[in-house]
């Protein structure tokens, strides 16, 4: 008996002893450390499951927001001055066509090939980093993905990219312009396709999360091609594969989670090209204006989760305009639908990816709101990486006198997002050294 215990410890010292040898190793490391977190986001999401966790506003709109005048960090967000109105509910659905961006015919297909396929596995949350390195591709940009990583999340496991962070990286970082706007629809990219330029969307779809659901999240693509006699856009999409087939049906529903929102890249020469394409979207409040058109109609016309989504979107063209009362009411809509969504397809990482009711509560003096939405949204995380929800959940305990609870908050924010400068400029205003 005593042989035999020996022989079994000396067993388990020699699996240990090579064990720790083995995480010496850099590439067996991170995928020991990869399977050890993939478990444990699995126990809090099965203790916790996130689809689970219902806000509902408590607070209503108001006429006179305490929040009028934006402090200097707000300029540094893309929409951050208030414009008091009072639309609070959609009118009736105007049915208002929606024109193709440009007169000229189209061809019945068109395919953009050069772009050099990077996908964006193997690293955390890559999905950015990896299409804009497609899309720059295509212009003879010689970088790749972890050059755009480097700068756009410079905290690795940083949950999300914004659009404008990427178009950001475009202006500061290559030789390259860019246009970002809201509204485009399936004209607006066979228009630009055929026209000679690629064009990168971000999306919602229904993929095999790290707990092992399938769920909703957020997931860009570069569109450069389209079939009209198939029905098909072609993409490059670096979770799945390159010339990555998807019918036009699909990537319409997948796009409206994001109010349709695009970033063409171009040289700049050729400019004048693209705001010829773009049409009517070449204006960015007009843009704004036609997204709003078409969530208010869609709200008369779809039901479920895209209603939900209608009504978001029809917020966040609001946030863009600068009418944030208006906004506030519609993210209140859609948070009062969000619970009769069935539980699997509820878009619960939505906060992750776009921001616009933080801004429409902070600026209706909706602070207790604001918090609690900003709390739920980290606190449902398995890794809490969203530096813009510290961040506003900052101003919101700013605002209600949590000085204390704001300063940490922004300290994680800068944690998650090194530099990030709407909280570094809330921190000096604080008169604390970031």
């Amino acid at each position: 008996m005593r042989r035999f215990l020996k022989v079994l410890l000396g067993v388990v010292l020699s699996l240990f002893v090579l064990g720790l040898a083995a995480f010496v190793i850099p590439p067996v490391r991170e995928r020991m450390l990869w399977h050890v977190d993939q478990w444990r986001i699995r126990l809090q999401y099965a203790l916790r499951p996130p689809e689970k966790e219902i806000f509902i506003p408590q607070e209503q709109p108001q006429l006179a927001p305490t929040a009028m005048v934006p402090t200097p960090e707000e300029n540094l967000f893309p929409s951050p001055t208030f414009l008091p109105t009072t639309t609070l509910m959609p009118e009736p659905p105007l049915n208002l066509p929606t024109p193709s961006p440009t007169l000229r015919p189209l061809p019945a297909s068109a395919r953009l090939d050069g772009i050099k396929y990077f996908d964006q596995h193997g690293l955390w949350n890559y999905c950015a980093p990896a299409n804009l390195a497609m899309a720059l591709s295509f212009w003879g940009w010689q970088g790749d993905r972890t050059d755009v990583g480097e700068w756009v999340k410079p905290f690795e496991k940083d949950k999300n990219v914004m659009p404008y962070e990427l178009a950001d990286y475009v202006r500061e970082q290559t030789s390259l312009s860019v246009v970002q706007r809201y509204g485009g629809t399936l004209e607006t990219l066979k228009a630009l396709i055929a026209g000679g330029f690629p064009v990168l969307i971000e999306k919602g779809a229904y993929m095999t999360d790290l707990s092992g659901k399938v769920s909703w999240m957020g997931h860009y693509a570069v569109v450069n091609g389209y079939d009209d006699a198939r029905g098909e856009f072609l993409t490059q999409d670096s979770y799945y594969e390159a010339n990555y087939p998807i019918s036009y049906n699909e990537l319409e529903s997948q796009w409206r989670a994001f109010n349709f929102v695009f970033l063409v890249i171009y040289p700049p020469e050729r400019e004048n090209e693209v705001l010829d394409l773009l049409g009517p979207l070449s204006d960015e409040e007009q843009a704004l204006q036609r997204a709003l058109v078409r969530a208010s109609d869609e709200l008369y016309r779809l039901e479920g989760v895209d209603q939900f989504f209608a009504w978001f979107n029809r917020g966040t063209s609001m946030v863009g305009l600068k009418d944030f009362l208006g906004a506030s009411a519609a993210y209140d809509e859609a948070f009062r639908l969000y619970p009769s969504l069935p539980e699997a397809r509820r878009p619960w990482r939505m906060l992750w990816y776009q921001t616009g009711p933080y801004f429409a509560y902070y600026y209706t003096g909706r602070y207790a709101d604001l918090e609690a939405l900003a709390t739920q949204t980290i606190e449902s995380a398995s890794e809490p990486y969203l530096e813009e929800s510290f961040y506003w959940r900052a101003k919101a305990r700013e605002a209600l006198g949590n000085t204390e609870g704001a300063i940490q908050d922004l300290k994680t924010s800068l944690q998650y997002h090194p530099n990030f400068n709407p909280s570094m400029a809330a921190l000096l205003n604080l008169g604390v050294t970031p």
